[in-house]
């Protein structure tokens, strides 16, 4: 069966469908039926496309992976936070959503980031003992803000994963991380003490 734009055009929708049911239902919870319906197909269109769920839920997290992998390498080239769109959004509660549900791709989108972090460190005059950890510990950092979204929604008083309220979140993380916490006596002395405890 040849392609046409219009299976091109299906095959998208199906699969931001997906995405957006994944995002609030997780894997478990968003049935193919379901999906096809949001998407205004037939159920037979998406198996045509995909497959199975597997194979939608293994597009969709292509797709993310992707879009994050584009992101991160537009950052470290321009170091500008780009436009935040609905899309943006979007992608990112549903990569959250991956991690917590243990994708597999969302493993790897991990992974990637922290591979990816290590290039960048190494081209800035931060310093560390182990690139490694500095990297894969600075990404959980900044995931946590979205995985902990229905806490600070509560603590804000407004949606930590919407428009303004996502906003005031990364403002606040760059506030954080535009100032030392510690000082460089106190840094010291807590890195001496952790090296004491790892020759134990």
């Amino acid at each position: 069966m040849s392609s046409t734009a219009n299976d091109l055009t299906a095959r998208a929708r199906i699969r931001d469908a997906a995405i957006a049911l994944f995002t609030e239902r997780g894997i478990a919870g968003a049935t193919v039926r379901d999906i096809a319906q949001a998407a205004g197909v037939s159920s037979g269109l998406l198996r045509h496309h995909f497959g199975s769920k597997e194979g939608l839920r293994d597009a969709c997290d292509e797709w993310a992976l992707a879009r994050v992998a584009e992101l991160q390498i537009r950052f470290t080239e321009s170091q500008a936070i780009g436009p935040i769109t609905p899309e943006v959004l979007v992608m990112q509660q549903y990569l959250v959503r991956s991690l917590m549900d243990g994708s597999p791709r969302g493993l790897a989108m991990f992974t990637q980031t922290a591979a990816r972090g290590e290039d960048w460190l190494a081209s800035t005059d931060l310093k560390t003992g182990d690139a490694r950890a500095f990297v894969a510990v600075l990404g959980a950092m900044k995931l946590g803000m979205f995985l902990m979204r229905d806490q600070l929604s509560a603590v804000l008083g407004e949606d930590a994963g919407a428009l303004p309220g996502y906003l005031r979140v990364l403002r606040a993380s760059v506030e954080i991380f535009s100032q030392p916490l510690l000082t460089p006596e106190q840094a010291d002395l807590a890195l001496k003490t952790l090296d004491r405890h790892g020759n134990l």
